[in-house]
């Protein structure tokens, strides 16, 4: 019969008082930090991906090494004392959940409402579409160039710019439609992310995040829409982001905030009624 030994690590007779432990490595880390780069590259350059690929094959090789044909240990010291657990707390401190005081908090404490960020996205589309409008008259183009530029993806055949300059309900119906999705959806982020930097929010409105999207559409934007590729003015795009960001950032930071439900019972928050959940100040049921 065979017996099976299932500890991970044994003393061993040659050397008393020692035991052996599987050797540490970072070649996981490699392999791991490649892989994000493979498909980080998908986004980004065709360069980040090879990068990561020759980094996820040497993590792969490496950590291959290290456990094949045999694993490697290390010995380290066994100590036969153990320590004894002690506490400096004559009794056990528990935490009143009835008492209104956070055990636990999710930050932020306080949220933006949904109408906030609407109120934010629908201010800085108007913002971006005037900016806009003054892109296409400063290029002598017209106001309808830079709007039929953002819907020229659903109408290939239209790639002159007198096409383009004209004027279209069915191009600037559908441009509308795109700004203003947009521009409700990144208010809404806006809303959501705003109070977890509550210091410099207009920073990170106004600046920060429109330099990073712009990077990003930067990178996307021949696959979504060529023919606003080949003819965007990205110090104009740019500019229009900020002033996006700036507008809607200001929106939405004055605005007045809501706590979140997280100071509340486990009960009130379930949506369900809990027996004895009674508020100590004034007898009343806080599940009601």
């Amino acid at each position: 019969m065979v017996t099976e030994i299932t500890e991970p690590a044994r003393q061993t007779p040659e050397r008393p008082g020692r035991v052996d432990v599987p050797a540490p490595t970072a070649w996981p880390i490699v392999l791991a930090f490649g892989i994000a780069l493979l498909f980080a590259g998908l986004l980004t350059s065709i360069s980040v991906s090879i990068f990561g690929a020759i980094l996820a094959v040497g993590g792969s090789i490496g950590w291959f090494r290290e456990v094949l044909p045999h694993e490697k240990h290390e010995s380290i010291a066994v100590s036969e004392t153990l320590a004894p657990a002690a506490t400096s707390r004559s009794r056990i401190q528990r935490v009143s959940w009835l008492s209104g005081e956070l055990a636990r908090a999710r930050l932020p404490l306080e949220i933006y409402p949904v109408s906030a960020g609407i109120k934010g996205g629908l201010a800085g589309g108007v913002v971006m579409a005037v900016l806009a409008a003054t892109y296409g008259l400063a290029s002598g183009h017209g106001i309808w160039y830079p709007i039929n530029l953002l819907s020229a993806g659903f109408f290939p055949d239209r790639t002159s710019v007198a096409q383009i300059a004209a004027f279209s309900w069915d191009a600037f119906s559908i441009a509308v439609v795109i700004h203003l999705i947009c521009s409700l959806v990144v208010g809404l982020l806006y809303g959501a992310t705003l109070p977890m930097f509550p210091r410099r929010p207009i920073l990170l409105g106004g600046l920060i995040a429109p330099v990073l999207w712009s990077g990003l559409l930067h990178s996307v934007l021949d696959v979504l829409n060529p023919v606003l590729n080949q003819r965007i003015d990205w110090f104009w795009f740019v500019l229009s982001q900020v002033g996006f960001g700036l507008v809607a950032g200001s929106i939405v930071s004055r605005q007045e905030r809501v706590r979140t439900w997280q100071y509340l019972p486990f009960a009130i928050r379930a949506g369900i009624e809990a027996q004895g959940a009674v508020d100590e100040e004034n007898g009343e049921d806080k599940a009601r």
